[in-house]
């Protein structure tokens, strides 16, 4: 898998943003009454090429944010980034899940939706056109789009592989 190659390891010089993409409140119903629990789907990122999400469970709200960006931080990938776009078109599926990116110009800003944008956002893309089908499920939105992100191929590695510039590889 692509993801692999591009893990982050986690050190403290990573200035990492958190945003919060969904809190879902579990009930148990036992024999005692009702147990209400939290889980919250977090995605963290240093807005430069840096993204991961995580998801914590708890019996609060702060407690359930805390632990996903704790996972959050233990899944980091590097995202190839140009000049404020992804560097070609790149689609993904996850579950019911499907994402499709295409690179914008400048100056067109994020055009995603709920959880793809918290991604995006995080991972320091400026300028992007995205879509999402199929199911809206926040949890296999953000792990269709981390994984479409994972798959982007960096344009100097695409021109180094050709033998040709990296204007060769945008320009044709």
């Amino acid at each position: 898998m692509a993801g692999d190659i591009k893990r982050v390891k986690t050190n403290n010089d990573l200035e990492l943003k958190d945003r919060l993409v969904a809190i879902n409140r579990v009930t148990k119903v036992t024999k005692g009454g009702r147990t209400f629990t939290f889980s919250a789907i977090v995605v963290v990122g240093n807005e430069n090429g840096v993204v991961g999400w995580g998801l914590g469970k708890a019996g609060e709200v702060t407690a359930a944010i805390a632990k996903g960006v704790e996972a959050a931080k233990k899944n980091l990938i590097n995202v190839p980034i140009h000049k404020g776009t992804i560097p070609h078109d790149q689609e993904a599926r996850f579950g019911g899940s499907f994402v499709f990116m295409k690179p914008a110009a400048h100056g067109t800003g994020l055009t995603a939706g709920g959880a793809m944008r918290a991604v995006l956002e995080s991972a320091g893309v400026t300028d992007v056109l995205a879509k999402s089908k199929g199911s809206s499920n926040p949890h296999n939105l953000v792990k269709a789009t981390i994984n479409a992100l994972a798959e982007l191929r960096d344009p100097l590695q695409v021109a180094i592989h050709r033998g040709v510039s990296v204007d060769k590889v945008f320009n044709g």
